[in-house]
């Protein structure tokens, strides 16, 4: 049996051509089902994400296809069945993975299929898992706090001896006059 090959027209190239062009320098990609979404919910998860550079965008799964491996990204079939809606994310994917999952909770009837993150492949399971660490900017705030713990401690404690040094000397200037 010969091999089905589709047709091209240029409007279908233009549409691939968009995504790729879309897509391109971006390593992150969340899968949602956005299946009854109104189109003001929708309006609303992508004002929320595009604070952080984050681009929502509901695509034709063919296009979606062969632009993602145009653009080498592999082993996306499975996610791009049925209504899709890709969040492609430029920046912190933890903090876009949290913010679909809350609209999901929230009850949008939004669901996470997969994604992959920086080249790596992640189902629904492991991307809500994902989505409960700390994002990076959180654990450079933690770090910093343990880092600066030791040294706020000692600042504190020689203040505390020079403190107690001032109140020993005050009694003997009195003496003094």
């Amino acid at each position: 049996m010969a091999e089905y090959i589709a047709k091209l027209n240029d409007s279908k190239k233009e549409a691939v051509a968009d995504l790729k062009s879309r897509f391109d320098g971006i390593s992150s990609f969340i899968f949602t089902d956005y299946r009854g979404l109104t189109v003001a919910q929708i309006t609303e998860i992508r004002d929320k994400l595009r604070t952080s550079d984050t681009e929502f965008k509901v695509v034709k799964n063919r296009f979606a296809k062969i632009a993602m491996k145009d653009l080498g990204v592999t082993d996306v079939d499975d996610f791009l069945k049925g209504p899709t809606a890709v969040a492609a994310v430029p920046g912190e994917s933890n903090e876009v993975a949290k913010a679909l999952f809350e609209f999901a909770k929230g009850g949008m009837p939004l669901q996470v299929k997969g994604a992959v993150i920086n080249g790596e492949l992640f189902d629904a399971a492991k991307i809500e898992a994902f989505s409960k660490l700390p994002g990076r900017t959180q654990l450079i705030a933690m770090l910093m706090g343990l880092m600066k713990a030791p040294v706020q401690k000692l600042a504190a404690t020689l203040q505390a001896i020079v403190d107690k040094d001032g109140e020993a000397a005050k009694p003997e200037e009195a003496k003094a006059e």
